[in-house]
């Protein structure tokens, strides 16, 4: 099987176990959306933005370190695992003794609807925090996994962690009100605890599932041990601290907007103008489950493949099958937007006109996931060369621009601006990817047909968009024919590529 077959076998089945589990995690927002009103909303996305944020800082750079030194190291897995482990639930029991005790202190910072009583914002930092450390402790276990080339457990673990959660949210927004409404047994024993339409019941949901992910993991996670070889972890500290701001600086760009939304609009439109966001955010989900299934099947392979004599023809080869899928799902997505925008429906037709005002920034985010997709692709070359100082830069200046260009344009313009500046971000770390990695570790990507299908893709979106209003069939004959077109002038090396063992 050739090295590029192989890749495309493991991404697909890291692939099957993401869609699966992200899409059954999609199809809840319409029950959030219809379940609480666009100001609670904007509480969910702003406390899921800090908690993406703390979860970069929990896993400490750990995961990419962990696979560059079973490659280094490869006569030392054992102490490998143990030490990153052991880094992780160390930086957690610390994060803990932190957060925990000043709960109310952090509520008070972060709080942005000041209608929900203080003690339920408590309550929910209190939930997010136990969250982030579950989920840490399960990262190493979850790299272990990967690195030892099993997607089927993998897939199977995540799967589960979202059936649990999505079904603890159906049973808390449904089934308990159906029970109490209808006097139905157990009526009685659940009424005098139940708060109709809490959202801190998602957090708690959450909760629950990282728990019982944890559980699931305990096989791999009673195979480690918390040992602390001094030494190794120097080395692999130099290693992972500028993986760990890169990592940080990249959920700066993924996340701040919401959280600077939250800050810098007047009051009574901060929760609102999150909440549309947030929601109409959620239509891009399918070219970010794309990009996250390549992550996962990318970082492994290209890891374990860095020392074959092909490695940088297999790398492009990767680039290019990558550029023509991501955009493809880019024209797709766009031109079913009126289609998939159903899904962001509100309780009455007022709240679905407010969420589906948003629909605009959809074609701006996603091509923000088109060029993070890129970036993630490119940045082979610093991991691989052990540069990662350059992942530190990247992701910084994407993250200055961030910051400095929200503060500046959010009180004028608010999510619309956004949505723009996550564009130009991430836009901005693919093309400073490219230049500083084609000077310090050449890989020969065909530059030309790439930006082709790149900005071919930005043509059709936008006459599919703007020009004929997303009007569907109009849009899906040019998505159809964007599509024929790329399979025509791939089918020879399509065929090659399957021909070969």
């Amino acid at each position: 099987m050739s090295t590029a077959k192989k890749f495309a076998g493991q991404t697909a089945l890291y692939g099957l176990s993401t869609i699966a589990g992200r899409v059954l995690n999609f199809f809840l927002t319409p029950v959030y959306t219809r379940a609480y009103p666009t100001k609670v909303y904007g509480i969910f996305g702003n406390m899921y933005s800090y908690a993406s944020m703390l979860n970069a800082l929990l896993a400490f750079g750990m995961e990419t370190t962990f696979f560059r030194y079973l490659n280094k190291r490869a006569d030392q897995k054992d102490v490998v695992y143990n030490n990153c482990f052991g880094a992780i639930l160390g930086i957690s029991f610390l994060f803990l003794l932190i957060t925990f005790p000043f709960s109310k202190l952090i509520t008070s910072w972060i709080q942005i609807d000041q209608n929900t009583p203080f003690n339920e914002y408590v309550q929910y930092t209190r939930y997010f925090i136990c969250i982030l450390i579950v989920d840490a402790i399960c990262v190493i276990p979850f790299a272990k996994i990967r690195a030892e080339g099993r997607p089927g457990r993998y897939g199977m673990v995540k799967l589960l962690n979202i059936l649990i959660f999505v079904g603890l949210n159906l049973v808390f927004i449904y089934v308990l009100p159906y029970i109490v409404a209808h006097h139905l047994p157990g009526a009685n024993a659940i009424a005098p605890w139940f708060k109709r339409g809490w959202l801190g019941y998602v957090f708690l949901s959450n909760l629950v599932a990282s728990i019982f992910t944890l559980i699931m993991l305990l096989p791999e996670v009673l195979k480690l041990r918390p040992k602390f070889d001094r030494a190794l972890f120097t080395e692999m500290l130099s290693y992972s601290w500028p993986v760990l701001v890169a990592n940080f600086s990249f959920l700066i760009n993924e996340n701040l907007d919401k959280i600077l939304l939250g800050k810098l609009l007047p009051e009574s439109q901060r929760a609102l103008q999150v909440g549309i966001y947030v929601a109409c955010a959620k239509i891009s989900i399918f070219l970010s489950i794309f990009v996250n299934a390549f992550r996962l099947g990318a970082e492994p392979f290209f890891f374990s493949h860095a020392n074959n004599k092909n490695a940088s023809q297999t790398y492009a080869r990767i680039m290019n099958y990558f550029v023509i899928a991501v955009c493809v799902i880019f024209v797709g997505l766009v031109a079913n937007i009126d289609l998939l925008k159903y899904f962001i429906k509100g309780r009455d037709a007022a709240q679905t006109a407010l969420y589906w005002s948003g629909l605009r920034v959809v074609p701006l985010l996603l091509f923000g996931y088109v060029s993070l997709g890129i970036y993630m692709n490119l940045s082979v070359w610093y991991k691989l060369s052990d540069q990662t100082k350059y992942g530190l830069y990247i992701s910084g200046i994407g993250a200055v621009l961030t910051i400095i260009l929200n503060v500046l344009f959010i009180p004028s313009y608010g999510y619309i601006a956004s949505a723009w500046i996550s564009l130009a971000a991430y836009a901005s770390m693919m093309v400073l990817s490219y230049v500083w990695g084609q000077r310090n570790y050449p890989i020969p990507y065909n530059l030309k047909k790439n930006v082709g299908y790149i900005l071919s893709s930005v043509i059709i979106v936008y006459v599919s968009f703007t020009i004929f209003h997303r009007n569907i069939w109009a849009g899906n004959a040019l998505f159809i024919g964007y599509g024929i077109t790329a399979l025509m002038l791939e089918r020879k090396e399509l065929v090659a590529l399957f021909k070969r063992k």
